[in-house]
This record gives C-alpha cells, sequence and structure tokens, in this order.
C-alpha cells in the first residue's frame, strides 16, 4: 500500500478514536458540558495531539536507546530539536520562577502575568545581549583570527572519528578560525547593527509620521505619497539594488559598506514605521486633551513627545520588536547574497553562505552537516523569541486576558 493510501487510513482511524472518546465521555461523566459542547474538530485534534506526542516519546526513547549508527544518524537532528525544546523550556520555567521571587513589586507582579514563551523569550534576548556586549570577554579567539597550526573545515561536535577536534567543539572555517568565536562575534556585529538600524528606522519613521499626523496639508500629502512610492517596490530587492551601488562608492568615497547599509535599510524599513505613526498619530491628534494643549499655546515639539508619543507608546513597542526582526533577517540576506556585513567581521548570514557545502553530508554525518546550522539556528531562535515578547506585548496593550 502507497504513502497516501497509509496516511489515509491513519487520518480515518483517528476520526473514529475520536468520535468514541466524545462518545464514552459524554456517558461516563453524565454529559457534562465539557464534553457535550465539545465539537468533532476539537476531539479530532485532542486524538491527534495524544498520537503525536506518543510517537514523539517512543521515537526519540528508541533513538536514544540504539547502538546502530544508521539510526542515530536518521533521528539525530531530531534527537537535538527535542533535547533543545526540553532545556529552553526549563531555563525559562526557572527564569520566570526566580523572576517572581526577585526584584521589585513591579517586576515580580509583571513575571507572575507572564506566559512561559515570553518568559523565554525575554531570556533569550538577554543572553544574545549578554553575548554582543561581552563578546571580546567570551570568545576564545579573535573574529578574524586564523589560528596558526589548525586545520580547516574541522567539524563540529569534537569527535576526532568524525574529524572534529575537542579543543574547538563548534569546530573551524574554511580558513582555519574558530567557529564558537564567529558565533559569539556574529551576535555583536548582526544583532548590534540590527538594533541600531531599527533604532534609526523608528527616529526618521516616527518622526516624520507623527509631524504629518500633527500638521497635515501638504506635509502629509507629500511624506505619504514619497513613501507609497517607496513602498511599491519589494524591500530586499530595493536594499540589494541600493547596496550593489553603494559597494561601488564605499571605497570611492572611503566609507566602510557597512554604513550604507545601515543607512538603506533604515530608510526603507522608516516607511513602515511611518505609516504606522502617522495612523496612530491620527487617532490621537482629535482628542480633546490635544485641542486643550494647543489653547493653552503647546509648541509642536511639546504636541509630539508630550501627548502623542506617550499615547502611542504600546502600538510603537510592539512595532519595534516586529521591526528588528525584519531588519535582522534583511542584514542575514544581504550578507548572505554578499553585500552586507564584509569580512573579515564575522555575520552569521555570511556564515551560513560560506559553510552551505556541509548540507551535503547530512545523509550520512548529520554532525557535519550541523556546521551551516549553527548560525542559522541562531537567526532562527532570535526571531523566535522576539516574536514570542512583541506577541505578549501586544496582548497586554490590548488588554485580553488568557
Amino acid at each position: 500500500m502507497s504513502w497516501w493510501m497509509w496516511i489515509i487510513a491513519a487520518l480515518v482511524v483517528i476520526a473514529v478514536v475520536a468520535y468514541a472518546v466524545r462518545w464514552v465521555g459524554q456517558k461516563a461523566t453524565g454529559n457534562t458540558p465539557f464534553f457535550r459542547d465539545m465539537p468533532f474538530g476539537v476531539a479530532y485534534g485532542y486524538v491527534a495531539g495524544v498520537l503525536l506526542l506518543y510517537w514523539i516519546v517512543t521515537t526519540y526513547i528508541g533513538a536514544k536507546l540504539s547502538d546502530d549508527p544508521i539510526v542515530l544518524n536518521k533521528y539525530f537532528f531530531f534527537v537535538v530539536v527535542i533535547e533543545g525544546l526540553i532545556v529552553f523550556a526549563a531555563a525559562a520555567w526557572v527564569f520566570r520562577f526566580l523572576g517572581r521571587l526577585v526584584g521589585t513589586v513591579g517586576t515580580r507582579k509583571l513575571f507572575r502575568s507572564m506566559p512561559l514563551t515570553a518568559s523565554f523569550g525575554i531570556l533569550t534576548i538577554l543572553i544574545y545581549a549578554f553575548a554582543a556586549i561581552f563578546a571580546g570577554w567570551l570568545a576564545p579567539y579573535g573574529q578574524e583570527a586564523i589560528l596558526q597550526g589548525v586545520a580547516a573545515n574541522i567539524v563540529p561536535g569534537g569527535n576526532p572519528a568524525m574529524g572534529g577536534n575537542p579543543d574547538y567543539p563548534l569546530g573551524t572555517d574554511q580558513l582555519g578560525r574558530d567557529m564558537l568565536s564567529r558565533l559569539i562575534y556574529g551576535a555583536q556585529n548582526t544583532v548590534g547593527i540590527a538594533f541600531a538600524t531599527t533604532c534609526l528606522a523608528f527616529f526618521i519613521g516616527g518622526t516624520l509620521g507623527f509631524l504629518a499626523a500633527t500638521l497635515g496639508g501638504w506635509l502629509d500629502q507629500l511624506l505619504s505619497r514619497a513613501v507609497d512610492v517607496l513602498m511599491a517596490i519589494p524591500s530586499l530587492i530595493f536594499a540589494l539594488l541600493l547596496m550593489t551601488i553603494a559597494s561601488v562608492w564605499a571605497p570611492q568615497l572611503g566609507i566602510p559598506l557597512t554604513v550604507f547599509m545601515v543607512i538603506i535599510i533604515a530608510v526603507i524599513d522608516s516607511t513602515r514605521v511611518y505609516r504606522l505613526a502617522r495612523a496612530v498619530g491620527l487617532n490621537i491628534v482629535v482628542m480633546d486633551y490635544i485641542e486643550a494643549a494647543k489653547l493653552r499655546g503647546e509648541g509642536l515639539s511639546y504636541l509630539i513627545f508630550k501627548e502623542i508619543l506617550p499615547n502611542a507608546y504600546a502600538p510603537l513597542l510592539a512595532e519595534f520588536g516586529l521591526r528588528f526582526c525584519f531588519v535582522f533577517l534583511t542584514i542575514a540576506s544581504l550578507s548572505f547574497l554578499g553585500v552586507g556585513i564584509q569580512p573579515p567581521l564575522a555575520d552569521w548570514g555570511t556564515m551560513v553562505r560560506d559553510l552551505s557545502q556541509f548540507i551535503n553530508f547530512a545523509a550520512f554525518a548529520p554532525s557535519v552537516a550541523s556546521a551551516p546550522l549553527l548560525a542559522a539556528g541562531a537567526i532562527a531562535l532570535l526571531t523566535v523569541a522576539v516574536n514570542f515578547v512583541v506577541d505578549w506585548m501586544l496582548q497586554k496593550s490590548s488588554g485580553l486576558k488568557e
């Protein structure tokens, strides 16, 4: 029987079991509201979830207990993901538990209302920030240091039988540079530059958006039409085009290409910030307290920074997290294409590009294939963490309750 027939049979069996579970639950509990009002789709989801959890547990235990190299290679990444989820969940729970015991009254109250996902996100962001700030002390070698007498392309894991070296647990790259050091410095370069770019984008877009909302008239029309033109062009393609031009100008002007990248991405992303700031500002400038401030003779700076900005803080803060993710991924994408952060600076996008050939070993040597996934995983982990925090902030600012 072909694989799709097996899938259809499994779906039918799950449907029958779900119907039976709901029926038995209604009879056994005297038709309580939980089972009486349960839709068939919900019962189906419960059964499918239990079966999926059973498969995950049995597969993980079987892979851990097996001595067969074929089985170990087949489920290498599966075991790493499961163990990673367990470790991260435990660390997030401990972090939230300690946050409820230590700190001010406000922080303890914040941690008591914090879901586990937000705790994981905040903990991850703090770890990334710590690595970025203290990269020079944490990294065992410099980001551009080529290790003398050390082979290139040492695979991660430190297993000599697989081509590893215990002295370099994450291996070395194609030039013989320590991958652990470059990964740590990558946090400083990629994340630090992304944060600075996002701040610049919010300064430009937020300022112009609030000015357009407050003053209106020809300034609003001029800025809005210019933003519409810029937003009509795909951002990554537009950034790639401008970075290609800047790569020619940068050596002639003596300005690092990274400076051009920060300005280009900040201007492109400021258009999105402008639209949000203008929309939020238009809803605020019609309020009575704005009219009262104008009647008192308050100036434009007072209206923006004392009246509009505090009331637009929540949506802008949530947008800052989302925009940081987009900027972060854009920088990694440009570096992957070769026009982003330039060597010898360590950058996660460049590391993925340089080590991509190791993916070919995934079938028979997963530990070797994990080399490019280190930087890719660092990118994905930070993106997920920031989105967890942003989701929680949006929930708090909207007043929704779990």
